[in-house]
């Protein structure tokens, strides 16, 4: 992959690859191989962006696309790759991670199920609701319901915790 790609097509999009890459793995490990495959996998499949969408909208998919693949392979107990070191500027991005606040809402956010998980980080990074559902391939008008319910559900286990 070359660094210019790099530069301009995927280090301004790190923020949410992290925030989706952290969403589903529960360890550093973990982390680093599926942000370096959603990283990958964008460099491969560039060709095949439909230029009629934004950029970052294709960048969520391919990023919630790839989480969920891997998701899949590790429950069924397949090999995986491993990855090497995080390049310096997402080091950089993760420091930004180590507020408890932060914690206890990613650790609420993985008890959601897959698809829902997609839809609240999206809501936070503030996407609207049709972005949401052409990303998850859902219908526009129950986006707003579904983030409702996931809200409500949130704030019931992080009360919980408490």
């Amino acid at each position: 992959m070359g660094s210019d790609f790099y530069q301009q097509s995927i280090l301004p999009y790190a923020g949410i690859i992290i925030k989706i890459c952290r969403a589903y793995t529960h360890s550093q490990e973990d982390f680093d191989d599926y942000y370096q495959e959603v990283c990958l996998q964008i460099w491969r499949s560039k060709g095949s962006f439909n230029a009629g969408s934004q950029w970052s909208t294709w960048v969520y998919k391919v990023a919630l696309n790839v989480c969920l693949t891997n998701l899949k392979q590790r429950k069924q107990g397949e090999k995986h790759f491993v990855s090497d070191a995080l390049p310096d500027e997402v080091q950089d991005d993760l420091k930004a991670f180590n507020s408890d606040d932060i914690n206890v809402l990613y650790n609420a956010i993985k008890h959601l199920s897959e698809i829902d998980r997609a839809v609240i980080l999206l809501y936070l990074e503030e996407k609207s609701y049709s972005e949401i559902a052409e990303i998850i391939g859902a219908n526009t008008n129950s986006i707003g319901v579904r983030i409702t319910r996931i809200k409500e559900r949130l704030n019931k286990f992080i009360n919980a915790q408490e």
